[in-house]
């Protein structure tokens, strides 16, 4: 014997118990169609069971159906009188309590919340229960319930679908309404949480039951309203979902994007109510579509029972024919008489709606699990022992184990919680031009699947609130674009937020990016903040206007030099080319040429070579320059004292001395150089710091000791040649040197002086282009004080280079 529990009424008459007297039964009202089908479904099953001759072989099963009435207190009334009988059990009975169950499993109820009541009642006996269309994760726990199983699968899973969903149409900011009990708090608790893993929040959550007073739904209505989200997650049974459309339908309340579970998301009845269109473009979950070959004849080809005592039938055929059983047309107005041999054909209600086979079909399924365990249990092949005594914890535990395949090819089994494997199809509510939704099949959702491949959309074709084809946005704030990061909003969801522009030197190359990632030093942030470009590499190039004025001068320089080389050379017998030794003013000439040619190691990209180059043949060069100018001086001077009587100072500095001189002094710059070279060399360096969106490319010094010795050493020669070129301007000869000298060294000096908090604080290639222009302004300082005037005096007053000219004796000028 199978029992079942199915609400064939939506409701009941509300009393007042004085509770002084025995309490009267419900009086049900308000006929629920769709609980006869789910009888009807189960007789269809069990009528199938007993025509079979593989399963249950020479055994038939019958059956006990009762009304639930959508009351927790009537099922778990009707569940003891499934598990006890409803026989009057008189008081001499022998041992009442040891007799066996009245049936061997019970198929219901349709919700959450009575089956969680008949669980508790009826679980401490291990009678099996199995529910079609009860979702509540809750009822999971073995523990509370060992004796429940279920053809449908959990919210548990139910919830986080909803959930991906959600997610997967960029909608992160919602509002969420449920029922006010464990069905709704509870899968609305795991949506929750799941949604915030994955960045969803909700604006509002709120519950309600179908019978909270008005004002309560109202509330929800303004809620509703004020809100700023655009998308609702209605975890609601059908029955609260259709009092909630009737408040929505009286506001109006239409533009609003619906996503709904199982429990209403492809009912025909709550379509059929939606007549203001405040659903339309609803999607969301709903048990796979399924096909029971006969089931729906079977059905429709409903006959009224013998009995007359069941007056549920009787008033089922009344209301789905509108006739009336014993009365005439006369007597019951517009009423008709029923004979009981009506016909369904052409009768358009929601008993002939059969969009929900799939809950059908779970009946099917539960009835059959009964079949199969009993099979296993009474050893059935081509016949079954009817001896074996059934005991429930037998056949639950038999129930845990069944694992086949129904006539459709569908596989059943349940897992260590009761439940089956969770797998959904994705509706989405279609209008058509008659009126009627129709309830497309978008996607699947298939829980057993790696996480991310769970979801799969199979339609584009959407169409969406207020039949849009486009995918409504809901978020509290927009998107932020790449280039920005969130900044959350004080006192809001995370979901609220303002988008800040990434800092310079700072991308973000995502949408929704929470932070700005640092360029690598060699790289820079464009202009939108979104990408990271290579710096440009800045030296002094020779492409450049400042690099090609510089080389300029320095080729000038060269040239000049050049000739004054040549002049002096063309006229090297002349006596002011021969005075105060020539040797020495030809080397001062090619020292002069290094010295312009030198700044050209200062231009163009650092490498190894030229960082060690520039410096070291800078500061030979230089020092051999000073050397020769100092010998020249020296020579002055000699020359002064050595026209004095009894003076034989020219011994000791004539020609050979002075080159050993020069020798010695440059000498002394390559020790410094090479120990500069050996210890410490100068090295290309990447100067990141001086400029934001650049890279100074240049050459680090290595050691600084190294660089301010060869300049120290240049500048402690030329300020010794100007001293004594200082001493000697006034001597008394006609083409005295040592003035021009004096000239020479005090623009060398002071070029030197400014060069250095010059060279300390000009950033980048400016640095570079300082050291060559003090290259070559002392350069030209020396070439055209010392030289130019001789020039002068060789090719425009060729009469004042005579011998006795350059002997002659004047006074000379102070300055």
């Amino acid at each position: 014997m199978v029992g079942g529990i199915f609400s064939f009424h939506r409701s009941w008459k509300d009393r007042q118990d004085t509770y002084m007297q025995k309490p009267l039964p419900l009086q049900c009202t308000s006929l629920n169609f769709r609980g006869f089908q789910y009888g009807q479904a189960m007789l269809f099953a069990i009528e199938e069971i007993n025509n079979s001759t593989d399963l249950l072989p020479g055994i038939s099963l019958g059956y006990k159906i009762y009304d639930g009435c959508t009351s927790i207190a009537k099922s778990v009334r009707v569940a003891l009188a499934l598990a006890n009988g409803n026989e009057v059990v008189s008081a001499s009975s022998e041992a009442p309590c040891t007799r066996p169950t009245q049936v061997q499993a019970i198929m219901g109820e349709t919700s959450s919340p009575p089956c969680m009541a008949i669980a508790t009642v009826i679980g401490p006996f291990h009678i099996p229960q199995i529910s079609h269309f009860a979702t509540c994760a809750c009822l999971s726990d073995k523990t509370k319930y060992p004796s429940f199983l279920r053809t449908i699968p959990s919210d548990y899973y139910q919830s986080r679908a909803l959930a991906q969903l959600v997610k997967h149409f960029g909608w992160t900011w919602v509002g969420a309404i449920r029922t006010n009990d464990d069905y709704g708090n509870i899968g609305m608790a795991t949506f929750t949480e799941t949604a915030q893993q994955l960045g969803i929040c909700l604006e509002y959550s709120v519950a309600f039951f179908r019978t909270d007073p008005p004002h309560k739904i109202q509330k929800i209505v303004d809620i509703i309203k004020s809100s700023t989200s655009k998308v609702i997650v209605a975890f609601l049974s059908h029955i609260d979902m259709d009092v909630l459309i009737q408040v929505l339908s009286h506001h109006n309340l239409t533009g609003y994007q619906w996503v709904g579970t199982e429990a209403w998301i492809f009912d025909s009845l709550t379509a059929a109510m939606d007549r203001h269109h405040i659903l339309d473009g609803a999607i969301g979950l709903s048990i796979p579509r399924a096909h029971v070959s006969g089931m729906r004849e079977f059905m429709l080809d409903v006959k009224p029972l013998n009995s007359s005592s069941n007056y549920i039938f009787t008033e089922f055929w009344e209301a789905l024919f509108s006739c009336k059983f014993g009365q005439s047309k006369s007597s019951a107005g517009n009423q008709k008489e029923c004979t009981g041999h009506e016909d369904l054909t052409g009768v358009q209600n929601s008993f002939t709606d059969m969009s929900f086979m799939p809950i059908f079909n779970n009946i099917y399924k539960g009835v059959y699990a009964v079949a199969h365990a009993l099979h296993s249990i009474l050893n059935c092949n081509k016949t079954c022992n009817n001896t074996v005594q059934l005991d429930p914890l037998m056949i639950l535990q038999h129930l845990r184990k069944i694992n086949f395949k129904t006539k459709e090819g569908d596989e059943v089994y349940f897992n260590e919680n009761g439940d089956p494997a969770a797998k959904y199809e994705i509706i989405n509510w279609q209008p058509t031009e008659n009126g009627i939704v129709d309830f497309v099949t978008v996607g699947l959702h298939d829980a057993s699947l790696p996480e991310g491949k769970q979801l799969n959309l199979q339609n584009n074709s959407f169409i969406w609130a207020q039949n849009s084809k486009q995918v409504p946005l809901s978020v509290c704030s927009e998107k932020c674009p790449p280039g920005t990061r969130k900044v959350l909003q004080k006192g809001k969801p995370v979901c609220c937020y303002d988008c800040l522009r990434c800092a310079e030197g700072e991308i973000s190359n995502i949408t929704d990016s929470i932070t700005c990632v640092q360029c690598h030093p060699e790289f820079w942030s464009n202009e939108k903040r979104d990408a990271c470009v290579k710096k440009e590499a800045e030296f002094l190039s020779y492409e450049e206007i400042m690099g090609a004025l510089l080389t300029s001068a320095s080729l000038f320089g060269t040239c000049m030099t050049a000739v004054v080389a040549i002049i002096f050379c063309r006229y090297r017998q002349t006596p002011i080319v021969r005075a105060n030794n020539s040797e020495l003013s030809f080397l001062l000439l090619f020292s002069l040429t290094l010295c312009f040619l030198c700044s050209l190691t200062f231009i163009g990209r650092p490498s190894e070579w030229s960082c060690m180059l520039r410096h070291t043949v800078f500061g030979i060069t230089f020092v051999l320059c000073i050397s020769c100018v100092l010998g020249k001086t020296i020579v002055v001077l000699m020359a002064f004292r050595a026209t004095l009587p009894g003076s034989n100072v020219m011994k000791w500095f004539g020609p050979a001395q002075q080159k050993l001189s020069v020798l010695g002094f440059t000498l002394i710059q390559v020790i410094i150089c090479i120990l500069w070279l050996t210890i410490s060399p100068p090295f290309p360096f990447k100067n990141f710091k001086g400029f934001k969106d650049k890279i100074i490319l240049e050459c680090a010094l290595g050691s600084a000791i190294g660089f301010w010795a060869v300049l120290g050493y240049i500048g402690l020669l030329a300020i010794l040649c100007f001293i004594l070129a200082f001493l000697a301007r006034k001597l008394p000869n006609n083409f005295n040197e040592a003035k021009f000298i004096t000239f020479s060294m005090l623009i060398f000096c002071a070029v030197w002086i400014t060069f250095i908090p010059a060279y300390v604080s000009s950033p980048g290639k400016f640095s570079v282009a300082v050291e060559i222009f003090s290259i070559l302004a002392s350069s030209f300082g020396l070439l055209i004080c010392i030289f130019t005037p001789k020039c002068y005096i060789i090719l425009l007053k060729p009469e004042k280079n005579t011998k006795q000219n350059m002997m002659g004796k004047g006074t000379p000028k102070s300055f």
